[in-house]
């Protein structure tokens, strides 16, 4: 699936309006009609309501204003509330506040916090309400009357839905832009947006619907694929098919270089999911100090001693794990592999000679920082696991500022150093090469 930012939004937006010639008004029109749609399918319990649609001065505002008007035209009890004088609505959405108007929908204005403090006192009783504050373009914290709507949102038993994006998230990382409305339905149009399914903001996106708002199929093709969102059907797509015929044999034999004194665990869990990832054969090569303790949890593992010095593998160790390369179709390294000197030479002259794809995590991670001229001289694939901590110390880089954008973060490293960079966490990025 697809994932936009504002600006690519935007820009199909205007290509659709300025380039093929479809009015704004239109793709409004389609907007709110299909989120009136899955409103009304999804909150069907709630009818006739009252509803309560809160609108922005723009076209996010535009949008409620065509829901407010088909669900009243279906038999929901609904009034619509601006936070904003009516001579500030331009535009398309002035045409759909009159058309709204002009079809008997009872519309409130509150432009300034004492019009809305006392507008929404009189709307305690309403059982929907729809955010129509903000849209996609959203791009400063939010303040005043606007955040004082949104806790009141949030404060309120009534459902949700939120059209487009949650008011106060950016739609282009996920951040939370001050304070955002936290839904129980978001209708978002034409394609989903890579905020909507990043934390924190997917944690405020509730369900999360596509509304078709007439974009042309010609325009649509030319959203790139460099962003998507890998989901479950996805990924077994991307699964190889493993014959019927196939055995231990036809799969591939993985080498894990792993584990020390104290980490063994993080050897034995780097095995079995080398085993239930796919793994044909899989070689464990640990410290001679704690290859009895892995041999004896791993049934299915064949487990190697290698040269040890006080728990971690030592550089004396490297001709066994250069001759255990042989026959072998890829190596992990680093899990619980240890801190100290001599295990983070190793891992460096693995990285710089292993002619195998390769995979490099934790402990190798660490080993890497300041070393990253490594990666760029390498032929074979890598790929790098950092969760964000490990990110900020390989990108001389903030925690903070690698979870404020970690798309950004993830394909600015990949595209820089040549590897894959799977950057962990609540949804996992993974970025290519390519960027």
């Amino acid at each position: 699936m697809k994932l936009l930012t504002a600006a690519q939004m935007q820009r199909l937006d205007r290509q659709t309006i300025e380039d093929v010639g479809i009015p704004g008004v239109v793709l409004m029109e389609n907007a709110g009609r299909g989120m009136a749609e899955h409103i009304m399918e999804s909150f069907a319990a709630l009818k006739p309501g009252p509803v309560l649609v809160l609108a922005g001065k723009g076209n996010n505002g535009g949008d409620g204003y065509v829901i407010a008007r088909h669900l009243i035209e279906a038999g929901w009890q609904v009034v619509s509330l601006v936070l904003a004088e009516r001579e500030a609505i331009q535009g398309d959405a002035a045409v759909n506040l009159a058309v709204l108007e002009a079809c008997g929908g009872r519309v409130l204005f509150a432009p300034d916090d004492a019009s809305l403090e006392q507008t929404l006192a009189q709307q305690i009783d309403a059982r929907l309400l729809v955010d129509a504050l903000f849209g996609t373009g959203l791009t400063k914290p939010v303040t005043g009357r606007y955040a004082t709507a949104i806790s009141w949102i949030n404060r309120s038993p009534a459902a949700v839905a939120a059209v487009d994006i949650p008011s106060g998230i950016d739609a282009s990382t996920g951040q939370i832009l001050g304070q955002s409305v936290s839904a129980d339905l978001t209708a978002t149009f034409a394609f989903p947006k890579i905020g909507q399914v990043s934390y924190p903001g997917a944690g405020f996106v509730g369900e999360l619907v596509v509304v078709d708002i007439g974009i042309p199929a010609k325009v649509a093709s030319q959203v790139t694929d460099d962003c998507l969102l890998v989901t479950r059907q996805v990924a077994q797509t991307l699964l190889p098919l493993r014959p019927q015929d196939g055995h231990k044999g036809t799969f591939g034999h993985l080498l894990v270089a792993a584990g020390s004194v104290g980490k063994s665990g993080a050897a034995v869990m780097t095995a079995e999911a080398a085993l239930r990832g796919g793994c044909g054969l899989t070689t464990l090569a640990c410290p001679a100090s704690v290859q009895p303790v892995v041999a004896s949890q791993l049934a299915e593992t064949m487990s190697v001693p290698m040269a040890d010095a006080d728990g971690e593998v030592s550089l004396e160790a490297l001709p066994a794990l250069q001759a255990l390369l042989a026959e072998k179709q890829a190596l992990a390294v680093g899990p619980g592999f240890g801190l100290g000197i001599e295990a983070g030479e190793v891992v460096r002259s693995m990285v710089a000679n292993c002619p195998l794809p390769m995979v490099v995590d934790a402990d190798g991670l660490t080993a890497l920082v300041g070393h990253l001229e490594l990666l760029t001289e390498r032929q074979a694939p890598l790929v790098l696991t950092p969760h964000p901590g490990e990110m900020a110390r390989l990108a001389q880089l903030p925690v903070n500022a690698i979870q404020e954008d970690r798309v950004a973060v993830a394909r600015d490293f990949a595209l820089h150093h040549g590897v894959v960079l799977v950057l962990k966490g609540a949804r996992t990025v993974i970025a290519l090469p390519d960027g």
